[in-house]
């Protein structure tokens, strides 16, 4: 399993567990799929940061899994 720290890892369309700014204190980890990567850096200690698909913004602290998207 990754931990969501390596910007390559982290892909648009990817189910991740992210953590928002408003669960920091508690880690409290919210499922969603990824529309953005808003972080610019390779590598962040917290986790990548990330808009999902639903419009939350978090950092990941888990890839779920990442499904190929088909060029149809």
């Amino acid at each position: 399993m990754m931990n969501g720290q390596n910007r390559a890892d982290v892909k648009v369309g990817a189910t991740v567990k992210i953590v928002l700014k408003a669960d920091q204190r508690t880690g409290k980890l919210t499922e969603g799929i990824v529309a953005r990567l808003l972080t610019k850096s390779s590598y962040h200690p917290h986790g990548i940061k990330v808009l999902l698909e639903d419009g939350q913004v978090g950092r990941v602290q888990e890839i779920v899994e990442w499904k190929m998207q088909s060029l149809s």
